[in-house]
């Protein structure tokens, strides 16, 4: 191998380099995400998380006891948020009509038929995932949110362990786990 060829190979593989930091949730879950898990059985805990995300429209996941984890997740149609401005395959409700061309051509056209219903067919779905995770000491949470477009494309993702979503949850398993 030619001596130049290796200084190149050589300088462009030291251009690739490991990150120097791992990544983080953005936003960073809120305190009241953790608390302490105060004696009770893993077991029990487990229950009445089980019992508290059901109640709130959850689909439990999987569930197990070592470690002692809850994982689940809601799917929600948001109307009329996607696709309003896109304009793919975009036409009225019977039909459309068309003046276009190309290499100095001028064409026009008219599509009869049922076509779409605008947006009322692509609205965006968001994926919403809970975990719950029962430590020695702690119990914590987290969740996170997904926003996919009616073709199946990410459009948010973000961590959404929230303290209004983590004290309703903490409340509702206090409460609701009685039964």
């Amino acid at each position: 191998m030619r001596p130049w060829l290796l200084s190149l190979l050589l300088a462009l593989a030291g251009c690739q380099t490991l990150p120097s930091t791992l990544p983080v949730a953005e936003p960073a879950p809120a305190a009241a995400c953790r608390w302490p898990a105060e004696g009770t059985a893993p077991r029990e805990v487990l229950r009445r998380a089980v019992t508290a995300l059901e109640e709130d429209g959850f689909l439990i996941r999987h569930t197990a006891l070592a470690p002692a984890v809850v994982s689940a997740e809601r799917i929600r149609i948001l109307p009329g948020y996607g696709g309003r401005y896109d304009d793919w395959e975009r036409h009225g409700m019977f039909g459309g009509v068309g003046i276009g061309g190309g290499r100095g051509r001028v064409a026009g056209g008219m599509m009869i038929g049922f076509g779409g219903v605008g947006s009322v067919t692509r609205d965006a779905t968001q994926l919403e995932r809970v975990s719950l995770l029962v430590g020695d000491e702690t119990i914590r949470v987290s969740r996170d949110l997904q926003l996919i477009d009616w073709r199946g494309e990410l459009l948010e993702a973000r961590s959404a362990s929230t303290d209004d979503f983590c004290r309703r949850l903490r409340d509702a398993m206090a409460t609701g786990g009685d039964a």
